[in-house]
């Protein structure tokens, strides 16, 4: 009987010895308890988002993507990704593991939600392949960014139709409200003889001013006349909607005082050379004259000039349709004739700012820029 029970168990225990060798050495077991030796894994290479990168807040949620890793053990590999706002990794606003390998080499993976705007994150990846775990990939990090949009500016003058005293106007307007951090802003004013702005006049881009922007008219706008505005802001290929249409009534030109019987802002001057009744008709006026005050100086001077008729007739204003003007009349000569037989006088020193009478000229075709010569 002792001989007998001894010969029992040696094969029991002979089978239970075989069973656990061949647990342990199947490498594709699932239940394997704990690394498998001589097993390398590689960390994956990030591929996107790239070290630096500047994501807009509106391209979300992100996509991660990674170049897989390589094993030396026969296991399949799957793939743990973290999303933090530290390069240690203490912070973590995202985790996912067990993530199946992608094809062509590659692992992507979308995050679930959007992550906050306005700041910078990390994000790592590692293999694993339920025995043995690769290491982390070192951290990149790139950046969430608020993209840049406006709203309306609020005109604040002129507005209802108010008249204004000079033919280039003051515009005053209350910023543009706007979302992200826009670093150079610009706006554009548009002047109509319309309110559908379907006749525009002027158009004038420049930099916004803290707060509130002012923006004085470049070039002089058209006297007596009902007029229409609208602003916007812009930067880069952030363009912002136009404001509320705003509207305005420039100055009536100064009548001439009676008894003069000329077209200029006083009596009709007359003098026996050009220059002197240019300047005669600059003394009318006191100070700087502004647009409207110009065209009635201009429209005197050729009066003269046609009425005297010593040095010929159809003397006028140069109309101008672009640049800067005087209400779409150049500021400062006196034309004469058409075509390539135009003939074109300076009136006014223009270089100082002082607008003090000359007689410059004539300049003639091909050295002029040839208009409409309008006699009054």
């Amino acid at each position: 009987m002792r001989k007998c029970t001894r010969l029992l168990w040696l094969p029991l225990l002979l089978g239970l010895g075989g069973c656990e060798l061949t647990k342990t050495e199947n490498p594709l077991s699932p239940s394997v308890a704990g690394p498998i030796a001589g097993v390398d894994i590689s960390a994956p290479k990030l591929l996107e988002p790239a070290s630096g990168a500047l994501i807009s807040g509106d391209r979300q949620p992100i996509t991660l993507l990674i170049e897989n890793a390589s094993s030396t053990g026969q296991r399949p590999l799957n793939y743990s990704f973290e999303v933090s706002t530290d390069p240690s990794f203490s912070n973590k606003v995202f985790q996912r593991d067990g993530i199946s390998p992608g094809d062509n080499g590659r692992t992507a993976l979308t995050l679930p939600n959007a992550l906050g705007s306005g700041r910078g994150y990390y994000w790592r990846s590692r293999a694993q392949d339920g025995a043995n775990t690769g290491p982390f990939s070192a951290p990149v990090g790139f950046n969430i960014f608020t993209p840049v949009a406006f709203d309306k500016p609020v005109p604040i003058s002129p507005v209802a139709n108010a008249k204004v005293s000079s033919y280039t106007p003051e515009f005053r307007f209350a910023n543009a409200p706007r979302q992200g951090s826009p670093s150079l802003v610009s706006y554009v004013i548009e002047v109509s003889t319309n309110s559908a702005f379907a006749g525009i006049i002027a158009a004038w881009q420049f930099p916004e001013q803290a707060n509130e922007t002012k923006f004085t008219a470049a070039s002089g706008l058209p006297p007596s006349s009902q007029l229409y505005w609208r602003v916007r802001a812009f930067e880069g290929g952030a363009l912002g909607p136009w404001s509320d249409t705003a509207s305005f009534v420039t100055p009536t030109p100064v009548a001439p005082p009676s008894g003069g019987g000329g077209t200029g802002a006083g009596a009709a001057c007359s003098n026996t050379s050009q220059l002197g009744i240019v300047t005669c008709r600059r003394n009318q006026f006191t100070g700087h004259m502004d647009a409207g005050q110009v065209i009635v100086f201009l429209k005197g001077i050729a009066s003269d000039l046609n009425k005297a008729g010593t040095w010929g007739t159809g003397y006028g204003l140069l109309r101008k349709s672009s640049g800067s003007s005087c209400g779409g009349y150049s500021c400062d000569i006196i034309c004469q004739g058409s075509g390539t037989s135009q003939k074109q006088y300076d009136v006014l020193i223009d270089s100082d700012g002082t607008q003090g009478p000359i007689w410059g000229g004539p300049k003639v075709y091909p050295d002029i820029r040839m208009d409409s010569c309008d006699v009054p």
